[in-house]
């Protein structure tokens, strides 16, 4: 049996339905706009989200970036999340290809920054000591804070003050669906303030590569521009989006209702795990302060949380099991529901966290697991 993978949503494997539509997709030359399947994804995509034109990207890095470029002068600043991937996983990109700085918000436990800080963050423009601000950014789950879903109501809010300062509105929504899930919205409702979105097919949505960007025609002219810049032009490419078609499709057919599983599995997740002798909040926004981890914090397939020990060794010892978990930030452990993982999977996680953290309490106080010594000192 292969072994119960929870260290991202990104491990999910493409489904049968997929794999033949795959197979069996029709296709052109996407540089030359002659790509019909992805001309179709493009525009199911716009459709689903409200706006007037999609593009399909290789990654949610790329669409995020071919944002940035479309949106962001050379020299001109972004208001972000201190917390955010745009910040902290996208090697820089904002200021390697844009030529942007990021002015940071700290942000809450629900992922969302105050809204007062981010009236102050807009600079001055007639200072020409300062760099003009020019595009907000919110990330939609927010990944750092349990993969917290911002509500529309909020995302409206940044969005009305951003407009007002007569700049755009940028959602990173790598995990989109699962935040409009969780929520009970569409997903056009959830989308509405912004400019422009991203989202992935490649998480959650159990697609084998891609990610979309959607927004008005002329930002999405630009972003196929940026697209080009950044080499990720693709020819024969709608044997991809044809696996993006299959996700997109709506009710059972499709992944994005399927979605509320996996939110139910992390929940069920987090359920066991709370009552586990050395197993701890997540700290940090996942979860403020200590003591012991908090299922209600789960909403959508995010548990994050911190053990006593040795993390390393924690995480080996799973693997031992057949268990993968990820080593996350600030020192906590990730374990993202998706597709690939079933009911059945987390009660056998559960036990394998619960015996790896027993054997760990019995060990002498010299063992890393136990004594909370860096692995291997």
């Amino acid at each position: 049996m292969p072994p119960i993978d929870l260290r991202s949503d990104t491990v999910t494997r493409p489904t049968p339905e997929m794999r033949r539509a795959m197979a069996a997709a029709e296709v052109g030359d996407d540089v030359w706009g002659e790509d019909p399947s992805v001309n179709e994804l493009e525009e199911r995509a716009a459709e689903l989200l409200g706006k007037e034109a999609g593009l399909f990207v290789a990654s949610g890095t790329m669409a995020n970036l071919a944002a940035l470029v479309a949106h962001v002068p050379r020299g001109g600043e972004i208001i972000a999340g201190r917390e955010t991937h745009v910040v902290n996983d996208e090697a820089a990109g904002h200021a390697v290809v844009v030529g942007a700085s990021i002015r940071q918000l700290a942000e809450n436990a629900d992922g969302t920054f105050n809204l007062g800080a981010l009236e102050d963050a807009f600079r001055d423009s007639t200072d020409i000591h300062q760099p003009p601000t020019a595009l907000v950014v919110v990330e939609n789950a927010h990944s750092h804070s349990m993969n917290s879903p911002l509500t529309p109501a909020y995302v409206a809010s940044v969005a009305e003050i951003a407009h007002r300062h007569g700049v755009p509105l940028h959602v990173d929504g790598a995990r989109f669906f699962n935040a409009a899930v969780a929520l009970g919205v569409t997903p056009s409702e959830l989308a509405g303030p912004a400019d422009t979105i991203a989202f992935c097919l490649s998480k959650g949505l159990a697609c084998p590569v891609g990610s979309l960007l959607v927004g008005d025609r002329q930002a999405i002219a630009r972003a196929r521009r940026a697209r080009k810049l950044l080499g990720g032009g693709m020819r024969q490419a709608g044997v991809l989006a044809a696996a993006g078609l299959v996700a997109l499709r709506p009710g059972p057919a499709g992944m994005i209702e399927r979605l509320a599983d996996d939110h139910a599995n992390a929940r069920r997740l987090a359920e066991g795990l709370t009552g586990i002798p050395g197993v701890l909040s997540a700290g940090g926004i996942a979860q403020p302060g200590d003591g012991p981890l908090d299922p209600a914090r789960v909403r959508t397939n995010f548990v994050l949380f911190r053990v006593a020990g040795d993390r390393s060794a924690f995480v080996a010892a799973l693997r031992a099991r057949d268990v993968l978990m990820d080593e996350y930030a600030h020192g906590q452990i990730r374990a993202a529901t998706h597709h690939d993982v079933s009911a059945t999977d987390i009660e056998t996680t559960v036990a394998a966290v619960a015996a790896v953290l027993s054997e760990a309490g019995s060990r002498p106080s010299a063992d890393p697991i136990a004594a909370g010594q860096p692995h291997g000192a």
